[in-house]
């Protein structure tokens, strides 16, 4: 019976170590930031120039630009709240989506953007970005992205053009509304990834490339060179330096982003890259909840292969364990008979 008490303990302190200690010391590695639950209204934004300006005047330093950059997102997100409380018109939409073909086209991995940067594919974007996010984007791509610390001028951001293709507010209502109508089809976790994160991110593990997937190539087998291969090293080379250019540095690689952060900032970094890494140039990208999960099933799927096989054999390895500390217990028992 001492030993089953010893055991007993022992599994108790592990479980605690597990449960207990480790994700409390996740939770101390990271700053605390509170989940909104994907959803866009400004409110973080917002509280994230208050912050500066009350660091500002406690260092007595002038506000003045601030405050001025305070009200223009006060403004902002309260023109957001009153487009999207208008009806908008698909079929009125559609006809204002021509203009954004340009750079988000089918062909859109063979153009560029005015930073040199390839533009987002919207095959799915109803499905995965929420509806305030579109909105705000189409109004001002800067100050949706929460990026707007980067530019003097917001017009200036690659996509600040679409401020004077689509300027009424209903019309954006009815561009948002053609998107979350025709485009928002049943979409793959690699598809989502692809569209969200891909433009900017490799995954090395699925041999994804900021410029699409890796493709089979032969050398010649005169020559041993593979000109298809050379050709496209050079193309995503070409691609990686202005993204390097446009971000101020090449984003990382998220083969193993999952076992190297915890979802739950994955979670609050996709919803407010600001929130975690204040200053950091990468944009906020508007997923809403499912585009999130489907994005963070496909990182798993590519950094954490074995984890469904992993976590079907756990049942069976602690069953094991429990029977065999039952049978070792009545050996035990049988053996001491009589002995003791």
């Amino acid at each position: 019976m001492k030993e089953l008490k010893v055991l007993a303990v022992v599994v108790f302190f592990t479980l605690v170590t597990y449960w207990g200690v480790e994700p409390f010391a996740h939770s101390q590695m990271h700053k605390h930031v509170e989940f909104e639950g994907f959803k866009y209204d400004g409110k973080t934004d917002i509280e994230e120039v208050k912050a500066k300006i009350e660091k500002a005047k406690e260092e007595k330093q002038d506000t003045k630009d601030l405050e001025a950059k305070l009200k223009a997102k006060e403004k902002f997100w309260a023109d957001v709240k009153k487009i999207e409380s208008l009806k908008g018109d698909p079929k009125a939409g559609e006809a204002l989506y021509g203009q954004c073909l340009g750079c988000h086209g089918d062909n859109v991995r063979e153009s560029m953007g005015a930073s040199g940067v390839i533009p987002p594919k919207l095959d799915h974007a109803g499905k995965l970005y929420s509806k305030e996010y579109l909105i705000a984007l189409i109004k001002d791509p800067a100050m949706a992205s929460n990026v707007d610390h980067k530019y003097k001028d917001t017009s200036t951001h690659p996509m600040g053009a679409i401020k004077s293709m689509i300027t009424k507010d209903q019309d954006i209502a009815n561009v948002v509304a053609y998107l979350k109508a025709k485009k928002s089809g049943e979409v793959t976790p690699k598809e989502a990834f692809e569209e969200a994160c891909g433009r900017c991110h490799a995954m090395r593990y699925a041999k994804w490339t900021q410029v699409g997937e890796v493709p089979k190539t032969k050398p010649n087998i005169k020559t041993h060179t593979d000109l298809a291969k050379l050709k496209f090293e050079e193309k995503v080379a070409t691609q990686k330096e202005a993204i390097a250019k446009y971000m101020g540095k090449l984003p990382p690689d998220l083969s193993i982003i999952v076992r190297a952060r915890s979802e739950e900032f994955l979670k609050t970094f996709v919803e407010d890259p600001q929130s975690q890494l204040p200053g950091t140039a990468m944009p906020r990208v508007g997923l809403n909840q499912e585009g999130y999960e489907k994005v963070y099933k496909y990182l798993e799927e590519v950094g954490d292969p074995s984890k469904p096989k992993r976590e079907a054999t756990g049942p069976w390895v602690l069953g094991f364990f429990v029977i065999f500390s039952f049978l070792a217990y009545l050996w035990y028992k049988s053996q001491w008979e009589g002995l003791k």
